[in-house]
């Protein structure tokens, strides 16, 4: 495939992943049409995401009071077939940032799910321990992710259920009914490091629906603090699908 221009670059940093198996009828309608769900050992999952963009570029240019902040996003995971090979990626139910203007770019270029709300965080690392917490204010009141994670990283193990949510290159949306978004995210492999504590507080129904309430609510089945690193989004395809 030819080399796409780069849209977006930024590091993303010191990714929190919630991971919740969900059964996959609960998935199906949000799926972008033209994809299917891509599934870990027979069963569907998703993620609940916190994480930081830094030294955020768009065109290859920092924007005023827009180069660093936080996002927290919901994400299934699905696949693509070109027609020669399965491209795995993931669609994005929600997605929330600090800022406005995000929010407004990412919908427009990319058909997003994006929101905005006011965001903080906190980072403590020491030696051993590496405390993460990301909060955003819905409905005037502060739902957070937090964890605790031991201060080792370690490569991603081959066949684990880390490589599974972490390998995932490409991002798809709905562009209208015969019209798939596609667009390539490019970046190193990470590394990851083992969470001892960990919670998630939010409102799920108002956020994500009612749909997900009884599944996110409970315990998540893995959670893990990915490193992060320097990432690449290129520009979308507009892919026509064949009419239903």
């Amino acid at each position: 495939m030819k080399k796409k221009e780069v849209f977006l670059s930024a590091h993303w940093e010191w990714l929190a992943m919630f991971n919740y198996e969900i059964p996959e009828e609960v998935l199906l309608p949000y799926l972008p049409k033209g994809t299917v769900l891509d599934l870990w050992e027979g069963k569907a999952y998703v993620s609940v995401v916190g994480f930081l963009f830094n030294n955020t570029k768009v065109f290859g240019i920092q924007w005023p009071w827009h180069k660093n902040f936080e996002e927290v996003n919901l994400r299934v995971y699905i696949k693509y077939f070109d027609g020669k090979e399965w491209q795995r990626g993931v669609s994005f139910i929600s997605e929330i940032v600090p800022k406005p203007l995000i929010s407004f770019t990412a919908n427009l270029w990319y058909n997003e799910h994006y929101k905005t709300m006011p965001m903080r965080h906190w980072i403590e690392i020491t030696t051993e321990k590496i405390k993460i917490t990301y909060n955003w204010k819905n409905n005037n009141n502060w739902n957070s992710i937090k964890l605790i994670a031991e201060n080792k990283a370690l490569p991603i193990a081959e066949q684990s259920a880390e490589e599974f949510i972490l390998e995932h290159y490409w991002g798809f949306n709905q562009h209208n009914q015969n019209t798939l978004i596609r667009y390539q995210v490019v970046h190193e492999r990470w590394q990851v490091y083992k969470v001892s504590h960990s919670s998630l507080d939010c409102a799920i129904a108002s956020l994500y629906g009612n749909d997900f309430v009884p599944f996110l609510s409970k315990e998540p089945a893995s959670v893990f603090l990915a490193k992060g690193s320097a990432v690449e989004v290129n520009k979308p395809d507009f892919i026509r699908l064949a009419k239903q």
